[in-house]
């Protein structure tokens, strides 16, 4: 695909209405994605402020992962090097028992083997939440988040599956202390490798 034609998919992505009759706020479709950038992360869908300000984990979801990561905003938004690529692009609305409703399916369903189609082979994608970890991980999770992260070193080197970083999972944290002792220091250092070596990866 052209530079042209993957630009013309994005503005597809942004201008899509597929599910304006679902949507309590309406579309505001979410994504940073360039033909450049060979980390990827994939959450679930934006929150209320991501909505407002367009601007993917500009919440405290973002200010935690950005801190997992080792990242300062400035690099995290770049986007010739690291793209974000939620599994549901816009807000998706409060769920009545707590939190945010799931990732609308259309967009997985419409965009998402579309896009990674012309995207090059990331060299690392972290996968946030059950919803990318079943997409990126393609019947190998373990039943539940807590024991795919724990099996995080099957998924090799190109792939990291994480918690949410939300406030609300604080508890999960504070119950599985390991993953801040083993996971997040290999994450850092395999995004620190990658931007290292990056643009020599392209």
């Amino acid at each position: 695909m052209s530079a042209a034609r993957f630009d013309r998919l994005l503005a597809d992505i942004r201008a899509c209405r597929i599910c304006v009759d679902y949507l309590p706020l309406g579309p505001n479709p979410v994504i940073q994605a360039s033909r450049t950038a060979r980390l990827i992360i994939c959450g679930q869908a934006p929150g209320l402020r991501v909505h407002q300000t367009g601007i993917p984990f500009n919440d405290p979801s973002g200010d935690r992962l950005r801190d997992w990561m080792g990242l300062d905003r400035a690099t995290f938004y770049d986007a010739a090097r690291i793209s974000i690529i939620p599994m549901g692009f816009c807000y998706p609305g409060r769920d009545p028992r707590g939190g945010d409703m799931p990732p609308r399916p259309e967009c997985a369903a419409h965009w998402h083997d579309r896009i990674f189609a012309q995207l090059p082979n990331p060299r690392l994608v972290l996968a946030i939440g059950q919803y990318a970890q079943a997409y990126h991980l393609a019947g190998r999770t373990k039943g539940s988040v807590a024991a795919t992260v724990r099996a995080w070193a099957e998924y090799g080197p190109d792939i990291i599956p994480l918690p949410h970083p939300s406030p609300r999972n604080m508890g999960w944290l504070r119950r599985n202390p390991w993953f801040e002792a083993e996971v997040v220091p290999v994450l850092r250092a395999r995004v620190a490798a990658y931007l290292r070596d990056w643009p020599s990866q392209m």
